[in-house]
């Protein structure tokens, strides 16, 4: 999985802090994320109706709104086909403002 420069700042704050895993819980590895532990931080940040798989769409939205080719997020994300990354990538209809003004210039 490619890194952008800041995972890769967050990862290196990390080195040091245990002998072999990137991420603990009070020193132990993580296996699997609590679903308890998730619903309790969504409560106390006051965030409602949020699902874990929620943060996979809006990572792949932010993509597509930021230009990065389908193609290339489909590796990114390890979806099969194209078809699964546009039900991922959800997108928010100002990103195709600047097409649709593009036929304003041609007069």
């Amino acid at each position: 999985m490619p890194l952008n420069s800041v995972a890769v700042k967050i990862i290196a704050k990390q080195i040091g802090k245990h002998p072999m895993r990137v991420f603990t819980y009070q020193g132990n590895p993580i296996h699997q994320v609590s679903m308890k532990t998730w619903y309790s931080a969504l409560k106390r940040a006051g965030i409602e109706n949020f699902r874990w798989h929620d943060l996979r769409h809006t990572w792949a939205s932010w993509h597509v709104q930021n230009g990065t080719p389908l193609f290339a997020l489909q590796e990114m994300g390890g979806w099969e086909s194209p078809e699964m990354v546009r039900r991922y990538a959800h997108l928010a209809a100002d990103h195709l403002a600047p097409y649709a003004e593009r036929l304003c210039s041609t007069g």
